[in-house]
């Protein structure tokens, strides 16, 4: 493990080459929709795609999914999984020798198909096996699988031969054998009418059969290629949709037989097909990372679409933190979009829009289709949020190309300019080998500075775009691989494939010479800085990371260590630490003050790319071949770590990457089972997702002070009842009724009863009451002296609670010997003041009721030597909890002020 750092979970991830499931939760009155994500999938609700639950991790990738009314199944190497809500594990289906394909609920079963296409019925309550049909790959490979509607106990399967059949579960006998096709079977999917089923070729051929007569009834082919997937629309019109493998979806007439449109989808082949259920609303996901909905409201009959939620399609190159809240990461991947991930809510995600040369032309066109528009990906980018509400606050260089955008953070899209050196423009360009390199903005965010291959440093406004500075004739022989300004605009500094580092007059508009120069030992790769310490990262091809001081032009750390080209480098918020990653997949945290390697771990693919928050409570890196951002807590700000020095030649120890859920799990997916307790059956299952009520313990840590759940109006005015009496007495006095009935003394309370504490019958033949005893107490005295001979105040704390604030007045009150009561009652209701601290429950309450006691005895507990000295008991029992509750006041206060520090 990381000394620093913990996994915290992943960015940026919907859907992958799993198809997903849809079903319609009657408890929440919506559909669901589950996708898969690797090792583990989650689910959306379809009104608004925001995330519900996030299932623990497999074992192995995921290789289908599927679900009925109560839970979700999933296949993970040979093992079938079923899931409650989405996160709990129900049960576990284990059998198979191979990898499970395919999954399809039945009723009270389940049937299941592997690579060796063995097919298995389960039962679903006690997950034991009923019924196993074998098949051989060579003449029956099952591709697809389902239930034809009021076919009792019957499935249809489709194989790699081309060949249907029909198949009885319950005896496991074959019924029937349909007419093959010359192509592989993909995909089978029921229509609204019965007995028709449509088959999906691999050759792109489209065929509805009736079973019941085993005749084609019609015939479609799309061209282009594999049949994905095949959805019916049940709302009204007679339409079928079709997916294939480049993204694209046709709508077919089945009253006309023929195409109706098309619709380009998906950048990749689309995954998922569903209409919703009676509903005009179409739900695609694709290979591509994205999760799509389309409505069909559009007079001519097209789809639009409604809501979707996407991430990097291709994997990120850059990411960068932006602002100084920390929560939004700003990326760039290779299918050369730009996008905003957020660290709060996964609903906050944003895609500023793919890098077009024309961003008015392709937004007339297909934004999927226009690939002559489409420029490179975005290889590096800076940003500052000094003047985003003025002008873009975003500039990007792309691969192998000369010029740089520019984008907008506030209106989150792609800006009109690009900057350019105005030789580049000319019709008659002669040199089309020059590309930009580098780039950084200033501070304030009007300028930016782009370096460029053939050793050019030009200087730009960020407002208009016009060109305003060069450095140097050129700045550097070959290609400048970085450029940094300080926080006051006063010098540039530049770096070379030269190995010299140079500085520049940041006002000069032609600055032919540079004032300062250091000559380094190798090529330079990257700079990176810090501005409020004045610190420079210089990173070399010979892996060595140098330190240097810009105000003083001075070489202050040098770093050795990594075994690899270093793909990217970062400074932490208070300049303290230098995070460096390697392509020999290993990340390296070094102490620049003590010029130590204090932590390092190891992963299973390098990070190209890494930013710490400027809060510092996060690391987010890129990784290759991987689509999402991961996020890294820092340990520091939430324990106490004591680093040490690490030889920077000591193998790193393997780590690895977060996963999708925001808390790392200490057990794997199979000791789950004997962790989750499972529930029996319950004919409420189907009211998942629905926010149970938590009933909270009344006390979570008998150490801790806890307070009551009654509202402030029951206890905080108690000392003022006399002034609130006295606002709120009537104008008139009130008027005494003609004829005032014998009544019975009530009970304080919401229900209405009658006080019959103290009367006895003594005998059953007669009507007489007679008073058990003389004492005049109320109703909260009697209770309060048979706690104390029980020496229990638990009912007379209970039972005090309760009442409402008049009351509370009346029977403190109530207590002295003039009303009823006696010194010792009084002595005995100190003791319950005294047993409330001792149980650190209601502690507010004991402090209010102590408060009006005191304010309403004070005479007489002056005169009382007996009440006195329980006084003495009652305030070593406040001071104790009071103490403690201050310890844990005083700590919280400083912990929120360390973390404003940060901000």
């Amino acid at each position: 493990m990381s000394r620093i750092f913990q996994q915290n979970r992943a960015l940026g991830y919907v859907s992958n080459q799993v198809p997903a499931t849809v079903r319609y939760v009657t408890g929440r009155k919506e559909n669901l929709v589950t996708t898969c994500v690797g090792k583990s999938f989650q689910t959306f609700n379809c009104t608004h795609f925001r995330l519900l639950t996030v299932s623990g991790l497999h074992p192995e990738e995921i290789t289908c999914l599927a679900s009925d009314k109560f839970l979700i199944y999933s296949a993970s190497g040979t093992i079938i999984y079923g899931w409650r809500r989405g996160n709990e594990i129900k049960h576990r289906y284990v059998g198979h020798k191979s990898k499970v394909t395919h999954i399809l609920p039945f009723g009270n079963h389940i049937i299941s198909v592997d690579e060796d296409s063995l097919l298995k019925v389960w039962d679903k309550k006690s997950e034991c096996l009923h019924t196993e049909i074998p098949f051989q790959n060579e003449s029956f490979k099952i591709t697809a699988i389902m239930h034809p509607h009021t076919y009792v106990n019957k499935i249809l399967l489709g194989s790699e031969q081309g060949t249907l059949q029909l198949w009885n579960v319950r005896h496991g006998k074959l019924i029937y054998t349909f007419s093959g096709f010359s192509s592989k079977i993909t995909v089978i999917e029921q229509s609204p009418a019965i007995d028709v089923v449509a088959c999906g070729m691999s050759n792109g051929q489209i065929a509805l059969i009736n079973l019941k007569v085993d005749k084609i009834l019609m015939e479609f082919t799309q061209e282009w290629g594999m049949v994905t997937g095949i959805a019916f629309r049940t709302d009204g019109p007679t339409m079928m949709a079709t997916s294939s493998i480049n993204g694209q979806i046709a709508f077919w007439d089945l009253e006309e037989k023929k195409i109706v449109s098309t619709l380009l989808a998906h950048h990749d082949s689309v995954s998922t097909l569903k209409f919703l259920p009676n509903e005009p609303l179409l739900l695609t996901t694709s290979i591509d990372n994205s999760l799509k909905l389309w409505i069909f409201d559009k007079l001519d009959g097209t789809p639009r679409m409604l809501r979707y939620r996407e991430g990097h399609s291709s994997p990120p190159l850059c990411i960068r933190y932006h602002g100084s809240k920390g929560d939004s990461i700003l990326s760039s991947g290779e299918d050369s979009s730009l996008r905003i991930f957020s660290t709060i809510s996964e609903t906050l995600n944003v895609s500023l829009g793919r890098a077009s040369y024309n961003r008015k032309a392709s937004k007339k066109m297909n934004k999927l289709s226009d690939d002559h528009l489409l420029m490179p990906p975005i290889t590096s980018f800076t940003s500052e949020m000094t003047r985003e509400k003025h002008w873009d606050s975003i500039v990007a260089i792309h691969n192998n190309l000369v010029e740089a955008t520019t984008w907008s953070f506030d209106k989150r899209k792609m800006g009109d300019l690009k900057l350019m050196p105005e030789r580049f423009k000319k019709t008659k360009r002669s040199d089309f080998k020059t590309f930009a390199t580098c780039l950084t903005m200033t501070h304030c965010g009007n300028f930016v500075l782009i370096g460029y291959s053939s050793g050019d440093i030009e200087r730009y406004n960020m407002q208009s775009g016009i060109h305003r500075a060069t450095y140097g004739n050129p700045a550097h022989n070959n290609d400048v691989r970085g450029i940094y300004v300080d926080n006051l605009n006063q010098c540039v500094i530049s770096a070379g494939v030269d190995t010299k580092l140079k500085f520049w007059n940041f006002k000069t508009k032609e600055a032919k010479d540079a004032f300062g120069e250091i000559k380094l030992q190798d090529s330079i790769l990257f700079v990176r800085g810090h501005r409020e310490s004045s610190m420079l990262c210089v990173v070399l091809e010979e892996f060595t990371v140098l330190i240097i001081d810009y105000d003083t032009k001075t070489i202050v750390r040098k770093f050795i260590g990594h075994s690899a080209p270093i793909t990217d480098a970062c400074f932490s918020p208070d300049s303290r630490w230098l995070i460096t990653s390697s392509m020999d997949c290993t990340i390296k945290i070094w102490d620049i003050p003590s010029s130590y390697l204090i932590d390092q771990f190891k992963m299973s693919q390098p990070c190209i790319s890494l930013s710490m928050s400027p809060t510092g409570d996060f690391l987010a890196t890129a990784h290759v071949d991987f689509l999402g951002v991961y996020l890294w807590a820092n340990k520091t700000l939430y324990e106490h770590i004591s680093l040490k020095s690490i030889n920077p030649e000591n193998e790193a120890p393997s780590v690895e990457l977060p996963n999708m859920l925001q808390f790392e799990h200490k057990y794997d997916i199979v000791d789950a089972m004997n962790l989750i307790k499972i529930e029996p059956e319950a004919e409420d299952d189907e009211g998942e997702y629905i926010n149970l009520e938590y009933k909270s313990p009344c006390q979570i840590d008998d150490d801790l002070i806890t307070m009551s759940s009654l509202s402030e109006a029951k206890w905080k005015n108690l000392l003022d009842l006399d002034i609130i009496k006295k606002r709120n007495r009537p104008k008139e006095a009130p008027k005494k009724p003609k004829q005032a009935p014998f009544f019975l003394p009530t009970v304080a309370g919401l229900e209405m009863a009658f006080n019959v504490n103290g009367i006895v019958q003594d005998d059953d033949s007669t009507k007489l009451k007679t008073v058990s005893n003389v004492e005049n107490l109320t109703a909260f005295g009697i209770v309060l002296k048979k706690s104390s001979e029980s020496n229990d105040y638990i009912n007379s704390i209970n039972h005090f609670v309760t009442l409402n604030p008049s009351m509370i007045d009346y029977e403190i009150r109530s207590l002295a010997p003039l009303s009823g009561g006696s010194i010792n009652l009084m002595d005995k209701f100190l003791k319950m003041i005294i047993e409330m601290f001792n149980s650190n429950l209601n502690f507010e309450l004991a402090q209010s009721y102590l408060a009006l006691f005191l304010k309403a005895h004070e005479e007489i507990i002056s005169g009382s030597k007996t009440l006195i000295k329980t006084l003495d008991e009652v305030e070593v029992a406040q001071n104790k909890r009071w103490s403690t509750l201050e310890e844990q006041l005083l700590y919280s206060i400083g912990v929120v002020s360390n973390l404003r520090n940060y901000c």
